[in-house]
């Protein structure tokens, strides 16, 4: 039997094993999930759907019980995972949570068996997931970086986006996995390309919900229903997935974060992390990031404002009680 273990993320570090029992011919292996975060919980409980049998471990106790209530076994940390599982998959908040997950004294890397399958779903630089990756091969163990796009609804759903650096054969191993919890699974090249592809792709996402939230509160302040404002957005020039999908407005969208007090989805603390991971990935390679770094540099104010747990959509908010 094969082991996966998965780490999931969210605005505070979370890991967690998960088992299944009744699992079919086709999904003998065990899948261990580590952090069941935001993000985690939903593609753990995904894979569990899926036939796999999952060991889980999280920091928190509550979060591990609901996945055993699905029918997880559990785990004591990263390294009692490792002696367990074949396939490992983590989803952490930053780099220094990759690095002591994989690294560290009760880590991964202390107790972890030869020809494990490694699949990092944290966004962290590119080149930590190179490094790891490193460090996972001198253990005769493969590791691919594999970040997510598409949310909290996306992992529910599990119609994610998976965004994989690895090496083809490495890559059509993995699918399988991905494919329990994503609907999307697209190979970018070789180790890091994924999380570059990810840095690019929250680049974009953190521009375009600043950019959309200046509009609407400018809207909104000029006398334009909010709903309808939107609708002009939405079928117009203006279009774009932070306006139609995940409007920042309260009200615009019943299942947004906006209209629920900007509770749940991806938090704005994690949406700066992200620009930072970009802006830095800039500086590295002398390449210019004028509206990236105005980005990371608003949302840096919103976290030292005290909305770095809430929503990133929270941008129009934080707008709306600024005053110039």
């Amino acid at each position: 039997m094969v082991e996966l273990m998965f780490v999931g993320r969210s605005s505070s570090l979370r890991v967690i094993y998960s088992g299944v029992r009744g699992y079919s011919s086709a999904n003998e292996k065990v899948v261990g999930f580590i952090g069941l975060g935001n993000m985690g919980a939903h593609q753990a409980t995904n894979l569990i759907k899926k036939g796999h049998k999952v060991v889980v471990y999280d920091i928190s106790q509550d979060n591990v019980n609901k996945l055993r209530e699905k029918g997880a076994d559990v785990a004591a940390s990263p390294s009692d995972i490792a002696k367990r599982a074949d396939v490992i998959v983590t989803m952490l908040p930053a780099s220094a949570h990759v690095k002591s997950v994989y690294c560290g004294d009760n880590g991964i890397f202390k107790s972890i068996k030869p020809g494990t399958l490694l699949l990092d779903s944290s966004t962290i630089d590119p080149q930590t997931a190179r490094d790891v990756a490193d460090i996972a091969a001198k253990h005769n163990a493969t590791m691919l970086d594999c970040p997510v796009s598409g949310g909290t609804g996306g992992a529910e759903a599990g119609t994610l986006t998976f965004m994989v650096g690895g090496k083809d054969a490495d890559f059509a191993r993995a699918k399988p996995y991905l494919e329990a919890m994503g609907k999307n699974i697209v190979h970018c090249g070789d180790i890091g390309t994924g999380q570059a592809a990810k840095v690019c792709n929250n680049l974009v996402l953190g521009i375009s919900m600043v950019g959309v939230s200046e509009a609407m509160n400018l809207g909104v302040k000029l006398g334009i229903d909010p709903k309808k404002l939107a609708g002009i957005f939405n079928t117009s020039s203006a279009r774009c997935w932070s306006s139609e999908v995940y409007n920042p407005c309260p009200g615009v969208l019943e299942n947004s974060p906006a209209s629920r007090g900007y509770t749940g989805g991806f938090g704005s603390a994690l949406m700066n992390k992200d620009l930072g991971l970009a802006v830095d990935s800039a500086k590295s390679i002398g390449e210019p990031l004028p509206l990236g770094t105005t980005a990371h540099q608003f949302y840096t104010m919103m976290v030292q404002k005290g909305l770095g747990q809430k929503d990133f959509s929270a941008a129009y908010e934080f707008l709306q009680k600024t005053k110039n």
